[in-house]
Order: C-alpha cells, then sequence, then structure tokens
C-alpha cells in the first residue's frame, strides 16, 4: 500500500514507519524535523512541511491507501497539538478524496471495561486528573473525527512502554480492554497496520492492551 505517516518522528510514529517498510509498503513520512527520523529505506519519502497548513498536506495525503497519525502532545504543555494538527490532516484528506485514517488516541477516552477493579479505577482517577489537558486535546479530535467523511479508527492504549514489539495484544472494538495496564508503542504501531484493512474498526475507537 501507500501509506502517509504523520508525527512520524515520535515513539509510535517511528514504529509505524519502520514496521510498514518491513512489510513493503510506499511510506511518506510527514515530519517537522527530519533529523529526528530514524528509519531509511528506498520504499520511504520523508517530507518536511508546515503541519497546520491542510494546503501544504494535501501532497503528501494525495494518492494515499491510509493515513496514520502518532501526532500527540508530547507534554502537558503541548495540550491543543492533536486536535489541531488532526483537523488539518482531515482538511487536506478530505480536499484529496482520501478516506482512511488511523490516529492514536488514549485508554480513557473509551468505555470502562466491566468489572473494572477497584486499584484501576483509582489510578485512572489519577491519571485523568494530572493529564485532563491531554485528554481534553484528545476528546475535540475524536469529535473532530466523527463528524468528518473520514472512514476514520482512533486507537486507544493505555499506559505506553518502549518494549518490544509482541504482535500479542487484546483489541475490544467500541470498548477498552479490561485489566489493560501497558502497550509498547511497537505495537500499537502494529495494531494500527493491522486495522487498515478491517472494516468492524471503521469509525470507531479500538481499546488496545496486554
Amino acid at each position: 500500500m501507500k501509506l502517509t505517516v504523520f508525527g512520524a518522528t515520535g515513539g509510535i510514529g517511528q514504529e509505524i514507519v519502520r514496521q510498514a517498510l518491513a512489510s513493503g509498503h510506499q511510506v511518506t513520512a510527514v515530519v517537522r524535523d527530519p533529523a529526528r527520523l530514524t528509519a531509511s529505506g528506498e520504499r520511504l519519502t520523508v517530507l518536511r512541511t508546515d503541519l497546520s497548513d491542510p494546503e501544504a498536506l494535501r501532497g503528501a495525503v494525495k494518492g494515499r491507501d491510509a493515513v496514520l497519525s502518532g501526532l500527540g502532545a508530547r507534554s502537558r504543555a503541548d495540550a491543543g497539538v492533536a486536535a489541531r494538527l488532526t483537523r488539518s490532516v482531515l482538511t487536506a484528506m478530505e480536499a484529496e478524496k482520501v478516506r482512511r485514517l488511523l490516529v492514536v488516541s488514549a485508554a480513557p477516552l473509551g468505555p470502562a471495561p466491566a468489572g473494572q477493579a477497584v486499584l484501576d479505577k483509582a489510578v485512572l482517577a489519577i491519571v485523568n486528573a494530572v493529564l485532563k489537558d491531554v485528554y481534553a486535546d484528545l476528546r475535540v479530535m475524536e469529535s473532530d473525527l466523527a463528524t468528518s467523511t473520514a472512514d476514520w479508527t482512533s486507537v486507544r492504549p493505555p499506559k505506553l512502554t518502549d518494549k518490544p514489539a509482541t504482535g500479542r495484544y487484546r483489541t475490544v472494538v467500541g470498548g477498552t480492554p479490561p485489566r489493560g495496564r501497558s502497550l509498547a508503542r511497537a505495537d500499537v504501531a502494529h495494531a494500527m497496520l493491522a486495522m487498515i484493512d478491517d472494516p468492524a474498526t471503521v469509525k470507531q475507537g479500538v481499546g488496545v492492551a496486554y
């Protein structure tokens, strides 16, 4: 497939690019700082452009089979980035009639799993309080997705780690895996690539966790 990856220098974005290239896909990595992209290959095109300008992004998404985004706040100070930049991506995709979009969100935006333990509820309450601005940003992003014409999927992992990919994780379309406390960034990327052709995930939030 021909894929475009936004946020390609982030932890998940780097993994999406590497794994997509390893699977034989043609990848366009859209970045702000090409020096931070460690992946390389003959099927990789690196595009440095203004992510806030939809017109500048049209060439990056034109003719692509799918767009994958790892865009998001690197810290609480960056809250607002996910919604603002994803809005630019959606506008560019609509202009070029590209429909498939997969983005990274977060587990707290999904419904609480049945039988959630008291400890998990307490930890989640603390996390929600600390990262409330980041999650508010992601909620706006998901709201924009829901009203767009895109065939979107919002992938919602819990706490992220830098462990190697396993390919062994649980997914719940429209829900949240119970007792799912962590997931490697590499496995988030693996899940996103696997969902590109899965019609059950279209216009859905998908919980992913070990």
